[in-house]
Formats: C-alpha cells, sequence, structure tokens
C-alpha cells in the first residue's frame, strides 16, 4: 500500500471498530486532516445508523454536511463515546503531535470530551519521540510576539533538542502570505527543532504561557486506541499505562 491507501486503510479499520458500537442515539466525534476525510467518507456509508457527529472544524463540519450526516454543537451533546482523528506524528505511548491543519483547539477540546480517543495513522507518522513535525500554537494575535519569545526561553530551560537556540519559531502564514487564521479568529506559530522527550511537561509548560490558546501536543490527553497502517496491514495498538 501506498502512503494514502494506508490512510484510507486506517480508516476502514476504525469504521470497523465502530461498527458495533453504533446505535440510534450514537454521536461520534470527528477529527480533521487527509486521513479523517477518508473516516468521515467512510462513515456516511453508516449513517442511517447513529443520530450523528461533532466536529473539530468548518472543513470536515462541511464535508459530514454533504454526505447527510447531521453535525450537532458539542454544548448540545450529553456524551460524546469516542473521538476519530489522524496525527501528524505519534508515539508508543499514543502521545501525539497534532495539528498541521490548524484545527487542533477544536480537535483538543473534542477529545477532551470524548470517552475514547481513537487515532488513525499511515506508517509515516510513527516516531520515537516528537518534534520532526512543526510543532503548532494557537495564539491570540495580540500576544503572538511575546507568545515567540517566551517559546524560545522555554526551549532554552528545557534543552528540547540539540541546539535549542537555532530552534524556527515561525508565524505560519495563509496561501496569499497574510497570518493564517484558525476557525477561532486566532494566528498559528510554529515551532520546528525541538525534540521532545517528555512531551506531558513540555505541553503544561506551553500552556502556562500567556497567550497561548492551546498547543498542537496531545500527551496529557494522548489516544487511547491507535490503528496503524504499514504496507503490510493495520495493526492496533491499545494504550495501558501498566
Amino acid at each position: 500500500m501506498n502512503t494514502e491507501e494506508q490512510k484510507k486503510a486506517a480508516a476502514t479499520a476504525a469504521v470497523e471498530w465502530l461498527d458495533s458500537r453504533l446505535h440510534a442515539d450514537t454521536i461520534v466525534g470527528v477529527g480533521t486532516g487527509s486521513t479523517a476525510d477518508h473516516f468521515i467518507d467512510l462513515l456516511a456509508l453508516h449513517r442511517a445508523r447513529f443520530a450523528g457527529a461533532v466536529s473539530s472544524s468548518t472543513r470536515s463540519a462541511e464535508r459530514l454536511a454533504r454526505h447527510g450526516i447531521r453535525v450537532f454543537d458539542l454544548n448540545d451533546v450529553v456524551e460524546l463515546p469516542m473521538y476519530v482523528d489522524g496525527a501528524d506524528e505519534i508515539t508508543a505511548q499514543l502521545e501525539m503531535t497534532k495539528g498541521g491543519g490548524g484545527a487542533l483547539t477544536r480537535e483538543k477540546i473534542v477529545a477532551a470530551a470524548s470517552r475514547i480517543f481513537v487515532c488513525i495513522a499511515d506508517a509515516s507518522k510513527r516516531v520515537e519521540k516528537l518534534g520532526a513535525f512543526p510543532l503548532p500554537v494557537e495564539v491570540i494575535p495580540m500576544a503572538r510576539a511575546q507568545v515567540v519569545r517566551a517559546l524560545g526561553t522555554l526551549g532554552r530551560e528545557r534543552a528540547l533538542g540539540e541546539d535549542a537556540m537555532r530552534a524556527s519559531i515561525r508565524l505560519r502564514s495563509a496561501a496569499d502570505g497574510t497570518p493564517y487564521i484558525t476557525d477561532n479568529g486566532n494566528c498559528i506559530v510554529d515551532v520546528s527543532g525541538w525534540t521532545i522527550a517528555d512531551p506531558r511537561a513540555v505541553e503544561a509548560g506551553i500552556g502556562a504561557i500567556v497567550g497561548v490558546v492551546e498547543s498542537g501536543l496531545f500527551a496529557l490527553r494522548g489516544a487511547d486506541v491507535l490503528f496503524l497502517a504499514r504496507p503490510e496491514g493495520v495493526e492496533s495498538h491499545h494504550w495501558s499505562a501498566t
């Protein structure tokens, strides 16, 4: 399987896992990205069997609606039994970097509201340590310069990577060169060059910076289940602290 086929295979495995868990009143949390797109398309084949979905982005909400799947506001949902989404990087401990598509804050909110977080990913996303993929940080626009300075200080204090002084901390731009704006009206700062040995501590450290809305580290609330597609097939991993 090539990478795109692996993404679809992981999404297929997640839908098969969901099959016996779908009921008339089930609402499914749905993520954002190319792998999540495959999941939405496959989930739509079962749309008559569940109530609807909560989406982590405008993009995914529009795709769900095109398939005739009802999209709920999270505030109107009492229980969200599962959330299915991809990852930019994921470790053996099911800690992740997410947010390459800019939806990290809403993804983290939906993940926090869900009982089970299912990650679907192709083999290229599996890493020993997080950091090769740029880490996105959603920031209140007026605080972006202050946050960039604080992230630089955090990198030096925690010795993130061989030379955190050389880390690249850049404001993300849209295709037209203007600052990228999230669905929440904020900007994103991307941090490259960190090797993150302790994702939980780094996530907490970034979260303590005034002006930060959320980071793309999903370690304090990582995945519970991973369907990882490799060229030879799909592996399932279930996280346990023991």
